[in-house]
């Protein structure tokens, strides 16, 4: 059975995009901060991508409140604000933050990391 991975990105071009470098898992999509906290509830993925500025919740926000329900949880940070907003983003629990563009093989390289 292929791992669960939750991507929350309000940008739907991104998603797809991720989707496909994830053939090998059960990808779940989240349009937002909100959608990806219920989606999280629901189906319990094994790791969360999630970007960083996206409405309703931002990303900083809903990683907070997923590891307020699973402290365990493995969210990684896809941004395009890596360098202003890193600890920021570090001090809401996440396990890595990747820089938007992302590379496949360096994307692979993570999941592998924390799924394995």
């Amino acid at each position: 059975m292929s791992a669960k991975i939750l991507v929350a990105d309000d940008d739907g071009f991104i998603r797809t995009i991720l989707r496909t470098m994830l053939e090998d898992y059960e990808v779940i999509e989240a349009e937002d901060g909100a959608s990806a906290l219920r989606l999280f509830r629901e189906r319990r993925p094994d790791l969360v991508l999630m970007d960083t500025v996206m409405p309703d919740m931002d990303g900083i926000e809903a990683t907070k409140e997923i590891l307020s329900i699973d402290p365990q949880a493995v969210v990684l940070m896809i941004t395009a604000f890596a360098t202003t907003r890193r600890n920021e983003i570090l001090d809401a629990g996440v396990r890595e933050v990747i820089s938007k563009p992302i590379g496949m093989d360096d994307l692979i390289g993570k999941l592998e990391k924390y799924l394995s």
